[in-house]
Order: structure tokens, then sequence, then C-alpha cells
């Protein structure tokens, strides 16, 4: 495959379109419904009556933690840490879980003040305390110990804060607790929003049952990397972020049983069930041997396009493994990237948001959307859609 210009993925954004709040209520925002290359204009609680019948709508369901910690040192400067991803234990729900002591890689802000061998300390409420040290400061790794016996899911919540996107350059307030959450939110351990389903209200999630729309849900725990730009002239280039998942014996079988459209929420979503496919391929192909750790590297997919594996047979390989394991589920790491010139395999139909130019995301939807992609988002700004993580939806449908 050639070089992607990362020129070619650029649009003019307004300012004023970017939605520094949201929209309230959640369902009532704005839905650009691209189907089969015509274009129409609807509210997002309209959403069940237009998905084609016998669909399989597939939601992340994982859950923005409160990931920014902010301690003071005893000059009174203060220390920002933002949790990126656990290093020990390195899975995020052990991570979550762990009772005394965990070590993440995290974003630091006010490095320079913060000394080696220096040690930061949090009170928290109940004569409880919350410390930092260094591990490796070269690479951010910082270990966390605590009183209390606590799980550290629980010491965030009692310290922590909720990471807003960086272009919102604001700190989150009581109400964003609420609106940066899905409705439908269970699994602990993203620093960002899968924000497709955003828009979900309970109200749409009831429609969507009594229209006999069918619901499943993975976990990818999204990170940081969501929001790093594309600095690389030919976007191929561009070194993705890895995120986990977890995969579901049951969600692989009945995505082998699915007649009807499969529709991904979001672009997090997407790069699950594409990656589903992936991992089947490199079973099938013994490139992966049960007990391994298991991830998809971010090129792997377009070599091994030309083995043209039916999706089928490709996931009855992958649930063969946790058959034969006499597992339920299983974690795995992702660097799928998805760019122009892509196949998609398992998912046909997205719902997403509309993002910045000359990122990953556009690049995504570009490959799914053909040079459509540039039609729906000259519609979006003509009828001034809000833009990013508190913007309006799209229902796209090739």
């Amino acid at each position: 495959m050639g070089p992607i210009l990362l020129a070619d993925y650029h649009y003019h954004l307004p300012e004023e379109l970017i939605a520094i709040a949201p929209h309230e209520p959640r369902d009532q925002s704005k839905l650009l419904f691209y189907n089969k290359g015509s274009i129409s204009h609807q509210r997002f609680d309209e959403l069940p009556a237009l998905l084609p019948k016998g669909s399989l709508l597939v939601f992340n369901n994982s859950k923005v933690i409160p990931a920014r910690l902010f301690f003071q040192r005893a000059t009174g400067a203060t220390i920002e840490l933002l949790l990126l991803q656990p290093i020990a234990p390195a899975w995020v729900p052990l991570a979550m879980a762990a009772a005394e002591q965990t070590t993440w890689e995290c974003m630091v802000g006010n490095k320079k003040r913060w000394k080696p061998g220096e040690t930061l300390t949090m009170v928290l409420p109940g004569d409880l305390s919350l410390t930092a040290e260094w591990v490796n400061r070269e690479k951010n790794h910082v270990e966390f110990t605590w009183t209390g016996n606590q799980p550290f899911a629980e010491i965030l919540t009692t310290c922590g804060e909720l990471p807003l996107p960086p272009y919102l350059n604001r700190r989150a307030t009581a109400t964003d607790s609420n609106t940066y959450q899905t409705v439908y939110s269970k699994e602990p351990g993203a620093v960002a929003a899968p924000t497709a389903g955003l828009h979900f209200s309970d109200a749409v999630l009831a429609d969507l049952e009594t229209k006999g729309i069918k619901t499943e849900e993975v976990t990818l725990h999204v990170g940081a990397g969501t929001f790093a730009p594309v600095k690389e002239e030919d976007a191929t280039k561009h070194q993705i972020h890895r995120e986990q998942l977890v995969i579901t014996r049951d969600l692989i079988y009945k995505l082998q049983k699915q007649e009807g459209n499969i529709i991904a929420v979001g672009t997090t979503s997407l790069r699950v069930l594409e990656t589903l496919y992936w991992f089947g391929v490199k079973r099938r192909l013994q490139l992966w041997e049960p007990g391994e750790p298991l991830h998809l590297y971010q090129h792997e997919p377009y070599e091994l396009a030309k083995e043209n594996i039916p999706v089928k047979e490709a996931l009855r390989s992958l649930e063969a493994v946790l058959e034969y394991a006499g597992v339920q589920q299983m974690s795995a790491t992702t660097e799928i990237y998805i760019y122009p010139g892509y196949e998609f395999k398992v998912m046909n139909g997205l719902i997403t948001n509309f993002h910045l130019p000359e990122t990953t995301l556009v690049l995504l939807v570009a490959a799914y959307l053909g040079p459509d992609w540039r039609k729906v988002y000259d519609a979006a700004l003509a009828e001034r859609y809000r833009f990013l993580s508190y913007g309006d939806s799209s229902l796209l449908l090739v």
C-alpha cells in the first residue's frame, strides 16, 4: 500500500462549532444519516427507526476513571498525574482491584519540579493517604501506594478527577461526571470516553429493544492516545496507541450467527470488532498459540489481508480457543490502525461523532466511506453540527 497523505484529510473546522459542553438532554442532539450516498438530518432519538431491520448494535461498555491526580509538593508546587496505562499489574481490571500498590505510566504535569527520589503524598478522608514515587522517571512510570486496604478504583473515586479531552482546556465539573459517561458504562479503565455512546439515553435503549434491534457489548479501555496528533506527512507511518480489550466467547458466537447489519457504536467498538477477525486469522494461520499474549500490531491487517480467510472461519478459529480453554472471556491488546485502503471484515455500519481534521479517526471514517467522507463533513459543517466529544452524531451506512 502506498503513502496516505495527511494533508488530503484536512478540512476547516470553525472554532465555534467545537462543542465545549454536552447537549441536554443527551438524546436530543443532531444525527446526520448517511445511507448509501444520500444524506438526511435527524435527531438522535430517531435512531431506532432509522436502523435496518435485524441490525446488531455493538457498544463499548468501558467506564472513564477519575484518572487525573493532583499532588502538592512541600514548596506548594502542584504536580499533575494523568494515568495512561497500568504497568504492574499490567491488566486494567487487576490494577483497579489492587489493594495496596500499583504502578502506572503517567503523563506528568510540572515534571521538572518533581525531583528523583521525592515522594509525593496526598491526605485522604478517614486519616488515609496516597503516595506517588518514581519507578522510572524517563518512562514516566509512577508507583502508587495507599493506606486503608481499599481497591485502587475506590481511591481514585475519592481523590481523582475525570480527564476531559485536552482541547476543552478546563477541569471537570460535577456535571461532567455524569455527562462524560455513557449510560451503559460498566467496566472501569478508560481515560477517555467512547463518545459515540454519549448520545444514548435509557429511553433510546428501550426503544431499540421495542423495535427488535439487538445489542451486544465489548470492552475496550480507551487510552489518551486517541487524542494524539498525526505528525507524519505520510499517515501510514504514524505510531498508533495500544489499548486493552476483553474478548468474550458469547460475542464471537453471536457475530458468527448474525445475518443483518453489524453496527459499531463508535470507533472503539469498531476497532474491537475488526481486531477479533484478525485474531482469528492469526490463530488460523498458527501465528499465535494459546497461552501466549494476544496482540495485534498496527500493520498486521494489511500484511495478512492476502490470506483472504472468510470472516466466519476466522471467528470460529478464535471461538475454538476459548472453548478449548473452558473460559468465557480473555484479555488482549490491539494497535489496529484503520486508514483508507483497509477492507472491513466484521462491521458494516457505524455510529460516530465528528472528529478533528488530519486525525486517525477521520482516516478511519474515510476508510469506511471512501471519498464521501468529505461529502458528510461538508454537510455537517453547512448544517452547523457540533463537533468532537460533546458534539452531534452520525449514522453511516454504505
